[in-house]
């Protein structure tokens, strides 16, 4: 089944966390109450769909993401009446949303894993991944290595091991299960019901996977995809699965379907890492190969771009000279690093504050082909805490003023600390200071965000990888409906003179859509452009020549 109105290709994507957002009711965490107030400022940065990380029932041991109620808002959140009336302003504000769909696992204290660990004959044993004899891989496949010595672990009371791909406190569903399937069905009904547009679902790769004890591997499930999508469209005809699934260009089919026709959306990890690698380098030729080694396969399948998120910046799939590569450039202490192989960093301090690679970075997200996701905090450059555990030092609550503790709360105790003091704390870097501000990062967010809004040819259209003429200049350029996208990003501190040749034709002038001149073709179709250091520039020709807002470009 087909969705008639694509609406996800041109979403500008904003994630945030419930908990640390905004506080509504002043008990130190984030609430519905508090996101409520805050959706007018959401409306003018620009964004188009809210996707809120959870914030079901959960003792909170892992961010939410360890659940006890899949069906439950948690108390800390407010009630479930709260999220309707949420739900009903958001579509007041023009937004779609999407909520995290985490069934892959639970939190050890469901009252399902409790009913399997006390009784052997209750029907719940058969929904969790157990078994009566300790086995011998129990050690292998972490995916937190150094925090995490086990996939198998040994429940006393309930005589058995059971796995768990991730944390031992969270116990992984067996998907296979006829029942565990109907109640995944039932849940994303629920929540389809109470006015979401999708979901993201968590560890997709996992989720799919088949796991018996000291067994190979079978193949994975891709019929749950199918399924999961079938039900979906079904209840809601134009809701959407947003996949977090971080695997090989060989294996997109399996996620994204021959035709499309699996989940709608998938985060593009490879092009995440090569991008980063593209930055601690000035060299895009493996970031461009990247591009091309992930074209979607036909179909109304795409691509989600992103910078940073709410873990680490996953590095695993970079080569191990790739990898150090970036640590050196943008995490060289080892508290900058987690788990091996990737940074617990946010951008800004990664690049040193610079707003020429920031407005770079950024503007490029918008111009990868595919939905751009923005992380909340981004459009004000907010920076990390070291000092927290784990992946924590980059979920800090939002900094909206240079009140105390960031106007987040007015509660002693915040359910993080708030960024505070040197270059990235909230005094200097928030919200309303920056709204005042018309150079500000906030501010020119605000307008990229428009520029890529009025540029639907980045969603819709094909894209060409542009030979530019220097290997620090990434090129791309889109076609659709007869109408043309150029963007140009300099990935060093040193001007490029540019000679490239679009497919525009010749004798088509270049409208420039970021502040700076027109580029028009010589005798032989060629367009001369420079971009300054670290700088960008995005053009147009023929079709769609309304709505032409310039920013500023460097």
């Amino acid at each position: 089944m087909n969705i008639p109105d694509l609406w996800y290709r041109n979403a500008i994507v904003y994630c945030l966390d419930v908990s640390t957002f905004m506080d509504g009711d002043g008990d130190g965490v984030g609430d519905f109450e508090g996101l409520m107030g805050r959706l007018d400022y959401l409306a003018n940065l620009g964004v188009t769909c809210l996707w809120l990380l959870p914030f079901y029932r959960t003792p909170n041991r892992d961010n939410g993401y360890d659940v006890t109620d899949h069906y439950a808002v948690d108390a800390r959140h407010g009630s479930l009446g709260d999220f309707v009336e949420f739900a009903h302003q958001a579509r007041v504000h023009g937004f779609r949303l999407l909520v995290d769909l985490v069934v892959n696992h639970t939190s050890d204290e469901h009252p399902w894993f409790q009913a399997a660990r006390r009784d052997p004959r209750s029907r719940y044993r058969d929904w969790y991944v157990l078994t009566d004899e300790e086995p011998k891989d129990r050690r292998q496949g972490m995916v937190f290595p150094g925090v995490q010595d086990e996939t198998w672990t040994w429940h006393e009371e309930g005589g058995f091991w059971y796995f768990h791909r991730f944390y031992a406190f969270q116990p992984d569903l067996d998907i296979e299960h006829p029942a565990v399937r109907e109640e995944i069905r039932r849940i994303m009904g629920c929540w389809l019901e109470l006015g979401v547009s999708g979901f993201r679902v968590d560890a997709v790769p996992f989720l799919i996977e088949r796991v018996r004890p000291d067994a190979a591997p079978g193949p994975p499930d891709v019929e749950l995809l199918h399924q999961m999508r079938e039900f979906l469209q079904w209840r809601v005809g134009d809701a959407i699965l947003l996949a977090e699934a971080n695997v090989a260009p060989e294996r997109i089919a399996d996620f994204m379907g021959e035709r499309g026709d699996r989940l709608h959306l998938m985060f593009n990890f490879l092009v995440n890492q090569y991008l980063f690698h593209a930055l601690a380098t000035g060299e895009v030729a493996k970031l461009a190969k990247a591009l091309e080694d992930t074209r979607p396969p036909p179909g109304p399948a795409q691509w989600a771009h992103f910078l940073r998120n709410h873990d680490e910046l996953d590095l695993a799939r970079l080569t191990d000279e790739e990898r150090q590569q970036v640590f050196e450039a943008f995490g060289p202490e080892p508290e900058m690093q987690l788990y091996g192989r990737g940074l617990r960093r946010r951008l800004a301090p990664m690049l040193g504050g610079d707003r020429r690679r920031l407005e770079m970075a950024y503007s490029l997200l918008f111009a990868l082909p595919g939905t751009p996701v923005l992380n909340y905090g981004d459009e004000i450059g907010m920076g990390e805490d070291p000092s927290l555990p784990e992946r924590q030092a980059t979920r800090t609550p939002m900094q909206w003023s240079s009140a105390r503790h960031g106007g987040f709360t007015v509660s002693d105790e915040p359910v993080l600390p708030v960024v505070s003091g040197g270059d990235y704390g909230f005094e200097r870097v928030n919200m309303v200071q920056q709204a005042r501000d018309p150079g500000s990062l906030l501010s020119w967010m605000e307008r990229m965000i428009r520029v890529r809004k009025d540029c639907p040819e980045v969603g819709w259209g094909d894209f060409t990888v542009l030979d530019a003429g220097s290997p620090h200049v990434l090129g791309l350029e889109y076609a659709w409906k007869g109408s043309f996208v150029v963007a140009l990003h300099n990935f060093v501190d040193r001007p490029q003179p540019i000679v490239l040749k679009p497919a525009c034709g010749p004798g088509a002038v270049l409208i420039d859509l970021t502040g700076c001149e027109d580029a028009e073709a010589d005798d032989d179709g060629r367009h001369r452009v420079t971009l300054g250091p670290y700088g960008y520039r995005w053009f147009r020709a023929g079709g769609l020549d309304g709505g032409l807002l310039r920013i500023r470009a460097r």
